[in-house]
């Protein structure tokens, strides 16, 4: 299975960049792993926020291929602790999915349309943080419950 992680927009701190990348390498050892960012929607400021959630949308179906796994970041999913995050992909890992897509919307979130192409929704947090900030936390946490798996000592039980 590989795992691909879509984004609304380019990063533009390189402290999150730096970091970004770092556990992106990190995951690479233990699955083929792309992030993969979607153009900004321009001239957004004329547009309602439903506009920008459906234009927005409209990029990221293209992107979802048949046979992906479509997991949205998403503040009404599922919460899980580190260790329930880990078993969950375990479970996701073993069925005959291509690949897993994990989607991290723009700042009003999800059209009508990609919520119904996905098949799962999950919280990071009942915090909210930047979309930007929200890759880095994830990718962080993604690397994480391999190692879990793996039962490597990066994650501390």
């Amino acid at each position: 299975m590989k795992a691909l992680l879509l984004v609304i927009g380019k990063t533009d701190d390189n402290y999150l960049n730096e970091g970004i990348t770092k556990y992106s390498g990190r995951i690479t050892r233990y699955m083929p792993f792309e992030l993969e960012v979607v153009p900004d929607i321009k001239n957004n400021k004329n547009l309602s926020e439903n506009q920008q959630k459906e234009k927005e949308g409209e990029l990221l179906l293209k992107k979802i291929l048949p046979g992906d796994f479509v997991v949205l970041l998403d503040e009404k999913g599922k919460h899980q602790s580190s260790v329930e995050f880990a078993n969950w992909l375990n479970t996701i890992f073993v069925m005959s999915y291509k690949r897993i897509v994990f989607i991290i919307g723009g700042p009003y979130g999800f059209s009508k349309n990609v919520y119904e192409k996905s098949n799962a929704k999950i919280s990071l947090s009942k915090m909210t943080f930047s979309h930007q900030m929200v890759r880095l936390i994830f990718t962080e946490q993604f690397y994480r419950a391999h190692t879990i798996l793996k039962g490597e000592p990066y994650h501390h039980i």
